[in-house]
């Protein structure tokens, strides 16, 4: 079994600065322990397109949308919100970003590949329909999901999301649709402070308090997302990949590490195995600490691939 792996070297020319935490070097990162762990032969590399004005605006504004390409600077930087800054290669990469997003979701929908997984930068989860933050410019995920309802077709789409900040773009984009599930986990109170006080039958938030260990995360997982998503019989399942809640990461302060990554991605494939013939689309958001990331993403993509490859 492989599953494929999207990337594009315009991601790694997105840069905000030498002191940002949201750096090219994140993606090293993740190839250099790939290559060391021996997962790299068993992975399908396919290069991240440019997503669509069309792919863009079911999600996003017009008006927001026609706002980032106005704003992409010739050169220096730009300031999109406090955190996010655009150089002139931001654009294109936020493009192969989204992008990824949706050729992983035509992958797995033709039955081309099983499963994918989208390295990509900037990250998405925190943009809005109509504005960027949290280093995210256009939401990766929900460009894909809104492809697989328009485009495929689909009737439920399940949205897991155990980045520690809140996917609060992602329930800005979806607040009113049905057709989509979502569920996240988040440190909380945390930025964008946002999350816990939402009431949904189609959302399912999960706020950790600071410390929380991989066991309590568990818990908390088989507690409120694993019915929901059993009820739910997802057609499509896609994943915001971030794994800053890692304990080494001091981006935050929660006390998670690689076997829980590998545990909650393991939960998400057998579900997924049982109700649409194991079709995920993993997209990365978070994860600062470069060797903990390396390592966390390997341990996902081991249980996407699943046990019996090893």
């Amino acid at each position: 079994m492989a599953i494929a792996y999207i990337s594009h070297p315009d991601c790694l020319k997105h840069d905000m600065g030498p002191d940002h935490p949201e750096s090219p070097r994140r993606l090293y990162a993740i190839n250099d322990q790939l290559v060391a762990s021996g997962l790299e032969p068993l992975l399908h590399h396919r290069d991240a397109p440019l997503a669509t004005r069309e792919q863009l605006e079911r999600v996003h504004d017009a008006a927001y949308v026609q706002s980032v390409f106005d704003k992409s600077p010739g050169e220096g930087r730009v300031f999109l919100d406090p955190d996010t800054t655009m150089n002139p290669h931001s654009l294109t990469a936020a493009l192969r970003a989204a992008g990824a997003a949706v050729l992983g979701v035509d992958l797995v929908m033709s039955g081309e590949m099983p499963a994918a997984f989208c390295a990509v930068r900037p990250p998405g989860h925190h943009a809005e329909h109509n504005r960027a933050m949290g280093f995210c410019i256009f939401n990766n995920v929900a460009v894909g999901a809104a492809h697989a309802l328009a485009a495929h077709g689909l009737e439920r789409v399940a949205i897991v999301d155990f980045d520690v900040h809140h996917g609060n773009g992602t329930e800005d984009i979806f607040r009113d649709e049905p057709r989509v599930l979502l569920c996240s986990s988040f440190q909380h109170p945390f930025y964008p402070n946002s999350g816990a006080d939402t009431v949904s039958d189609h959302i399912v938030n999960v706020p950790l308090a600071a410390g929380t260990l991989g066991l309590a995360f568990r818990e908390a997982i088989e507690t409120h997302w694993l019915p929901a998503l059993e009820a739910f019989r997802p057609q499509l399942v896609m994943i915001s990949a971030g794994f800053d809640g890692h304990h080494e990461d001091d981006m935050a302060s929660l006390d998670l590490n690689e076997a829980d990554y590998s545990w909650i991605t393991r939960q998400i494939k057998a579900l997924a195995d049982r109700h649409c013939e194991g079709r995920i689309v993993s997209v990365l958001e978070g994860g600062y600490a470069l060797h903990a990331l390396g390592r966390s993403v390997a341990a996902h993509i081991k249980a996407l691939l699943g046990a019996e490859v090893f």
